[in-house]
């Protein structure tokens, strides 16, 4: 392992860390995905929700390596019938930079006729073929009086994963980190 993957796995780690949110589970969770491969850039994401009375938290973590990119979540549940005591529960998921299809990236820029500003906010989305999305609607020809069917028409679109940062909610530094991570994300995948 090179000085500089050492240190962007320990930035990981670090930044795992710095949420506060169960770092230890994540850590090992995040650990055993990425499998003692390089760190080549990651994003970590804590997002806070509402349930009810009540705020339920959340951290995505997505882990590029020189031939994976990793995906990890964790959340928090109340005891239930099975577990009958507070418990987290840690998905990740390895996808091969092979398979990985697009790699959307939105940036909305605030007073753009000011030229170039930092993003606002940012929206990443990463299709690699796990998840399909098909957007239907009736086909029609250019003939204002035509009565004839003529089927549908419409888009599939590979929507596996999606993830936002607002320099409002989450800071600029969000913002910056999520769109460094896509890049370097893009620059993997031409080569994949």
């Amino acid at each position: 392992m090179r000085t500089h993957d050492r240190d962007r796995a320990l930035d990981l780690r670090e930044a795992i860390h710095h949420t506060g949110y169960y770092p230890d589970v994540v850590v090992d969770g995040v650990a055993g995905a990425v499998a003692g491969e390089d760190v080549v850039s990651f994003y970590v994401h804590h997002e806070p929700t509402f349930d009810r009375d009540e705020i339920r938290r959340h951290l995505t973590v997505v882990v590029l390596t020189p031939s994976r990119l990793v995906v990890a979540h964790t959340d928090e549940h109340e005891a239930d019938d099975l577990i009958p005591e507070p418990y987290t529960s840690t998905s990740t998921e390895a996808i091969s930079l092979a398979s990985v299809r697009s790699v959307v990236v939105t940036r909305m820029v605030t007073n753009p006729t000011s030229g170039p500003a930092p993003a606002a906010e940012a929206v990443v989305t990463i299709g690699w073929g796990g998840v399909s999305r098909i957007d239907l609607e009736p086909a029609a020809c250019q003939d204002p009086d035509c009565e004839a069917d003529h089927g549908y028409t419409g888009v599939l679109a590979s929507d596996d994963f999606s993830i936002r940062a607002s320099a409002t909610a989450d800071g600029s530094d969000a913002v910056e980190s999520l769109l460094a991570f896509a890049a370097s994300l893009s620059a993997r995948t031409q080569t994949a």
